[in-house]
């Protein structure tokens, strides 16, 4: 790491994803749409060298470059992709309270 790098508050939750999808054989609209997220992320970030090579050799496995993921993923989401929430934030605004307020 050089010394003008920063590191990334995000790094560690961002690392596990990173090794998720270089361990895809064949990517899910989930890592596609992952390894865009972070692609943006990352991008001039002055730091994470490893997660943004790393990131470069997923698109590499997958035989895609910076342009074919964002006209899949662009696709996806016309198509009406969203993703599933995780249990931790299955919660929150919609929240259904009507028993408690009817009580």
């Amino acid at each position: 790491m050089g010394s003008t790098d920063q590191s990334h508050p995000l790094y560690g939750s961002d690392r596990d994803t990173v090794d998720r999808l270089l361990a895809a054989q064949a990517p899910t609209d989930a890592d596609l749409i992952d390894a865009a997220r972070l692609l943006l992320r990352y991008q001039g970030f002055p730091g994470a060298r490893d997660l943004q090579d790393d990131l470069a050799k997923a698109l590499r496995l997958w035989g895609l470059d910076q342009a074919g993921l964002q006209q899949r993923t662009r696709a996806l989401w016309a198509a009406g992709y969203r993703p599933v929430p995780a249990a931790a934030d299955a919660v929150g605004s919609g929240f259904d309270t009507t028993e408690q307020e009817n009580s």
